[in-house]
């Protein structure tokens, strides 16, 4: 096709194909630019680079700014408080605490500590805060408060036997102190079934301890219970600190020793509108030996206890019942003629139980 024909065929003048050539170089002043060859080559060449860019050229991706979540709840959160303190003037509201009440839990203990807790502000206990005034409101709650030492290997059991074992007397310890049902005069079975059914001084005790209690066999001495008739727990919670250790005892033995004390609230069963609150405060120490079964006839996940001390305080000075009576009104005079006895001081030795005959303690604080 010539310089001068038009795609159909068709012919122009030499003069209009000049002046179209002069409107096609100067173009409207607003119409687009077609880039030239190279340009495009080069244009095409970096969009097939996989990096960010070549090297030397000033290409900049802005970083994405960082989203401050975080400051923003933080504002919310002083603003509630601020606003809570405004609602609520001479009330300290505290936005951080769980669904307990009273104090947060103190550090687990790991060591016998070396004084009794100081003495708290006198406040009367309520159905909602029914440890408050006591040491045991910064107590841990149920297993938690119970602390378990890291397992190493001991006599015939490897540190994973050794760990199972611990997790079984702390279980024991739940079973036996700790659960719903046996606290309010349930038979502990659960607790039972880890006792070695071949330690016939111990068996003996539990054929009557729960049928004909007596100061010798008396359930109280392993086991925590109330009288569902007369005594009612208040809320969910018991308050326990304490802790278990454990060494190489007798032929091989895994010997455990648990000091706990559990702080029990408790009111009458038929209080109607009385919301008097008594905290029967008990502290057990059990000694349990998990016995090597090629030395000692005994079942596999079973231990045998080897001694039980217990101090307990609020808890009923009369004769064996097979339940804590602890004391409401005017029989709360029961116990002023006992030794005195601060039941939060973990920093001495059991000082009641089996065989110490000790009379009935008077708590100095409850």
């Amino acid at each position: 096709m010539g310089a001068g024909s038009e795609p159909d065929g068709s012919s122009r003048s030499d003069e209009e194909w000049e002046r179209f050539l002069r409107e096609s170089v100067a173009g409207a002043a607003d119409s687009p630019k077609e880039p030239s060859a190279r340009a495009r080559h080069v244009t095409e060449q970096l969009r097939a680079e996989p990096g960010p860019g070549l090297e030397g050229w000033r290409s900049h991706t802005p970083a994405r700014p960082k989203r401050r979540t975080g400051w923003y709840v933080v504002g919310l959160l002083a603003s509630l408080a601020l606003l809570a303190v405004a609602l609520a003037p001479g009330r300290t509201v505290n936005l951080f605490a769980g669904d307990d009440p009273d104090s947060p839990p103190l550090a687990a203990e790991t060591a016998r500590p070396t004084q009794a807790p100081s003495a708290e502000a006198a406040q009367r206990p309520t159905m909602d805060e029914p440890f408050r005034g006591s040491p045991a409101a910064s107590w841990a709650s149920g297993a938690a408060g119970i602390t378990v030492p890291k397992a190493r290997a001991v006599g015939w059991m490897s540190a994973a036997e050794v760990e199972r074992a611990l997790a079984r007397s702390r279980e024991f310890l739940v079973a036996s102190g700790l659960d719903r049902g046996v606290l309010q005069g349930e038979r502990p079975e659960k607790a039972i079934a880890l006792i070695n059914p071949y330690q016939t001084d111990v068996q003996d005790l539990l054929k009557t301890a729960f049928q004909t209690p007596s100061e010798k066999n008396d359930p109280l001495l392993l086991f925590s219970r109330f009288q569902p008739s007369r005594t009612q727990l208040v809320g969910d919670v018991v308050k326990t600190r304490g802790r278990l250790t454990y060494r190489e005892g007798e032929r091989g033995a895994l010997q455990v020793t648990a000091d706990v004390t559990f702080v029990y609230p408790v009111t009458r069963a038929d209080a109607g509108g009385d919301d008097e609150i008594v905290r029967t405060i008990v502290r057990r120490e059990l000694v349990l030996s998990w016995d090597d079964p090629d030395k000692v006839i005994t079942e596999p996940g079973t231990f045998s206890i080897v001694s039980y001390k217990y101090d307990m305080t609020n808890g009923g000075c009369d004769a064996p019942t097979g339940y804590f009576t602890p004391p409401f009104g005017t029989d709360s005079r029961a116990d002023e003629g006992g030794t005195e006895v601060d039941p939060y001081d973990r920093s001495v030795p059991v000082g009641r139980g089996e065989s110490s005959g000790d009379e009935c303690g008077r708590a100095t604080r409850s």
